[in-house]
């Protein structure tokens, strides 16, 4: 398992929500099972269903991007 704020820590040149999504898409095909939420991303571009969006890329991977 992993939170989403050790994500955004451990790489701090990711400055963007779309950044950010392609970096937990590929923590989904790293092998990591579970990714908890546990703050709201803090870019300008975070959009409402943040949630939403960051669960669909962690899930679907890259294979879509």
């Amino acid at each position: 398992m992993a939170k989403l704020s050790d994500l955004i820590i451990s790489h701090p040149n990711v400055t963007s929500f779309t950044e950010l999504e392609k970096l937990v898409a590929h923590a989904g095909e790293d092998g990591i099972m579970h990714l908890e939420f546990d703050l709201k991303p803090d870019y300008r571009d975070t959009p409402r269903k943040w949630e939403w969006l960051l669960e669909a890329a962690f899930t679907r991977g890259t294979k879509y991007d």
